[in-house]
C-alpha cells in the first residue's frame, strides 16, 4: 500500500501550525504560540511516523489533536486574539478532515480504487 496523501497533508498542516505564531503575529502570546508549537511538533512527528509505518491509532491521535486545536482558543483563553483563534480553528478543521479521511480510507480500502 502506497503512502497516503492525508499524511503528507497532515505534515504540511503541522509545519503551517508550527510557523503560524510568526506568520500570524501571535508569537509573543505565550499560550497560543506554545499550543501551536507543541501540537505542530506532535502532528509532524505523527505524520512522519505514519509515512514510514502506517498505524490507524496515529490517525485517531491526529483527529483528537485536530479537535483540540478547534476548542483550544476557548479552553486556553486566547479567543480574543483573532489571528491565533482563526489559525487554530482553521488548521484544526483541516487536520480533523484529513485524519477522518485517512480513517475512512482504512475501513473502505476499495472505495476509490
Amino acid at each position: 500500500e502506497g503512502k497516503r496523501g492525508q499524511d503528507w497533508i497532515n505534515l504540511v498542516l503541522a509545519i503551517c501550525l508550527f510557523l503560524s505564531p510568526w506568520i500570524s503575529g501571535f508569537a509573543a502570546e505565550t499560550m497560543p504560540a506554545w499550543n501551536a508549537w507543541i501540537v505542530g511538533v506532535a502532528l509532524g512527528a505523527l505524520a512522519l511516523a505514519t509515512l514510514s509505518v502506517f498505524a490507524e491509532w496515529e490517525e485517531w491521535v491526529n483527529l483528537v489533536l485536530g479537535l483540540w486545536l478547534i476548542v483550544s482558543p476557548w479552553l486556553l483563553g486566547f479567543m480574543a486574539n483573532a489571528n491565533a483563534m482563526a489559525t487554530h480553528v482553521i488548521l484544526g478543521i483541516l487536520v480533523v478532515a484529513a485524519s477522518a479521511w485517512a480513517v475512512w480510507d482504512v475501513h473502505h480500502p476499495h472505495a476509490h480504487a
